[in-house]
């Protein structure tokens, strides 16, 4: 082709040549071509030209963002579909991680594996161990496409869903589950309440290093705890061989079960969180009882026809024998009464602490009468001390000294709460409270001898009685900030250690292949900075610089296994729009952290709870800083 254009062209140049000049004559024929002539000498080099004048220096560069305020080593590990919260974050001695999407949107329509994210979904990633993660992994990008957006997308492993809300199993038969997966019914009617878009916690309990049983929490109102039992391949996908859904009735049932943990001797801890319905300066509020009060719906038609003991209700329940055909929970009054997000114990099997997920919120300590016997003991709140002349997030820690608050057993509390048992809608008065008052608690934190009277503001179960320390574990918050403790956490999520690295940390023992670890720390998410934080109020007076953002903080434990300092590790990054002037959390930093987990090599996984369109699951380096 290129020939044949080449000889057009041409004959074209020489028809308009002839057009032009007329005829020339024919080409003669061409000579000889003539001797080559001597080739010349080189010429002499010249001489280099002088240098140049140096340029004008560069502008300078823009500061790099630190390991705290810029969020540099996080990884982000998957993100989960449109509308989902980042839960359940477990992470098991055989290295298998189970994480959960949290209420996703109903609008999701795209499938990955076969199925649809538009419910609850209890997962695992498979295919890695993270127990033995490399360093160098490459983050997950943000998803893009719509179909992105709706899947769970991860940067290493593949997400395997475990089941999701409604899942009856009938594969199974008689092993499955004859209502479905997060479905509660009443203890008497047994009749369907709700199904559960919420799986929360996960605690994976090995019976092998291919078998064992997840219990997975159901975080509603009223809420519950279901459990799997799999077995894995040899290639790491699982399969569910039962299942079921743990039984509450014997303890009035459950509500709100959100985070949680596996006791060092194999129990899983379920937390019920916001079923408690008080505020940062009263107790349970006294529009419990009002027949017009709609909020409580839920848990009353879990008992009907009783009337629900709002006492009964808020505390951290330990399955015992999770292995066994029909496992036994025991409500352990003793760690008190609050929006409890989740609770830790450490290695001497006797000291425990939990988080209040709330406005005003408190730390508590438990320790325990006895190792691996949560049922009796002493409680106490965390007094915080800020730095001096510090107030950014990103810098500012606490120290730490702890309020006694009372001792006390789970039978003597239970006998307290009985005497609330009767009390229904017809009890109620406008203006009043059936149940205890703030004058209560000061009554008690004043040494008084007596609870006063309902003219005095008492509540009635009590008025005149002689004092106890019904006020400590019932209405735990109160009881704190009264007694001098600091109760203004703002939304206090998980918190987490690593068993063995606690544990090496204080003993010397050698646990963890490699350098041992000379020093261990409690991981502490805080979702949003702000309100009771950033009050200029208080023990707590930070500014308002990444907000809603939240943060992750760490406590450093002593050789009693005692917290004695908390200060920041990584925080979120605000931005303001340039449309609209809102802040908004930076996407690629941390939105909300709800929950934490700690591997063995001292990274930190982060699940988030916030405003981005797909929240992410975060692995973040504190070697990074």
């Amino acid at each position: 082709m290129k020939r044949l254009a080449y000889s057009l062209i041409a004959g074209a140049v020489t028809l308009a040549l002839t057009a032009c000049n007329g005829d020339d004559g024919a080409q003669g024929q061409q000579g000889e071509q003539g001797v080559q002539g001597t080739a010349g000498q080189n010429g002499i080099d010249g001489q280099n030209g002088q240098d140049g004048a140096n340029g004008q220096p560069g502008n300078d560069g823009v500061d790099g963002k630190d390991g705290v305020n810029g969020g540099s080593g996080l990884i982000r590990i998957a993100t989960v579909p449109n509308g989902a919260e980042v839960t359940g974050l477990y992470l098991s001695e055989q290295g298998d991680l189970f994480f959960n999407v949290q209420h996703p949107a109903d609008s999701n329509t795209a499938t990955a594996d076969g199925k649809t994210f538009n419910k609850g979904t209890v997962g695992v990633l498979t295919g890695v161990d993270f127990n033995n993660l490399p360093r160098n992994i490459v983050s997950s990008p943000v998803p893009a496409s719509e179909q992105e957006q709706q899947i769970v997308m991860s940067a290493i492993g593949q997400y395997q869903v475990l089941g999701q809300t409604g899942d009856a199993f009938a594969n199974l038969g008689a092993k499955g589950l004859e209502g479905g997966l997060g479905v509660h019914y009443g203890i008497n009617s047994k009749q369907e309440i709700i199904r559960n878009d919420n799986p929360d916690f996960n605690g994976f309990i090995a019976t092998s290093d291919t078998e064992g049983y997840l219990y997975t929490n159901w975080e509603s109102y009223p809420g519950g705890m279901s459990r799997l039992k799999m077995s894995k391949d040899t290639k790491g996908k699982w399969s569910v061989t039962e299942a079921m859904m743990v039984n509450f009735d014997g303890v009035h049932g459950t509500a709100a079960n959100c985070f949680g943990s596996v006791s060092p001797w194999g129990t899983p801890l379920t937390s019920e969180e916001w079923i408690v319905n008080s505020s940062v300066t009263s107790t349970t509020d006294a529009s419990w009882n009002d027949p017009a009060d709609t909020r409580t719906d839920g848990i009353e038609a879990l008992v009907a026809p009783d009337f629900p003991n709002p006492y009964r209700y808020g505390y951290i329940a330990e399955v015992q024998n999770p292995t066994s055909a029909s496992p036994d929970v025991v409500k352990h009054f003793t760690i008190g009464r609050y929006e409890h997000e989740n609770s830790v114990v450490m290695p001497d099997e006797r000291t425990v602490y939990s988080s209040q997920d709330d406005t005003g919120g408190v730390l508590f300590k438990f320790i325990a009468d006895h190792p691996k016997d949560l049922s009796s003991g002493t409680l106490y709140g965390a007094k915080l001390t800020q730095d001096e002349g510090l107030n950014d997030p990103a810098v500012t820690g606490f120290d730490i000294e702890w309020v006694e608050l009372a001792s006390g057993n789970n039978a003597d509390i239970a006998t307290w709460i009985a005497e609330y048992d009767n009390i229904t809608t017809a009890d109620y008065v406008d203006g009043q409270s059936s149940y205890i008052t703030m004058a209560d608690v000061q009554a008690w934190a004043d040494g008084a001898q007596t609870y006063p009277s309902v003219e005095q503001g008492g509540g009635p179960v009590t008025a005149g009685k002689p004092m106890d320390n019904r006020v400590a574990f019932l209405e735990s918050r109160q009881a704190a900030r009264l007694k001098g403790a600091t109760a203004e956490w703002r939304k206090l999520e998980g918190i987490s250690i690593n068993l063995e690295r606690v544990k090496e940390a204080v003993t010397g023992e050698d646990l963890i292949a490699g350098e041992i670890v000379d020093k261990a720390y409690m991981y502490i998410g805080i979702a949003d900075i702000d309100n009771t934080m950033t009050d200029d109020q208080g023990d707590i007076q930070l500014s308002r610089r990444v907000k809603d953002c939240g943060g992750v903080y760490r406590a450093a434990i002593d050789n009693n296994y005692n917290l004695t300092r908390i200060e920041p590790v990584v925080m979120g990054g605000t931005y303001r729009s340039s449309l609209t002037g809102a802040e908004r959390c930076d996407v690629n930093q941390l939105s909300q952290p709800d929950n934490v987990i700690v591997m063995r090599d001292g990274r930190i996984i982060i699940g988030e709870d916030g405003f981005q369109e797909n929240n992410t699951l975060w692995l973040y380096d504190p070697k990074s800083k």
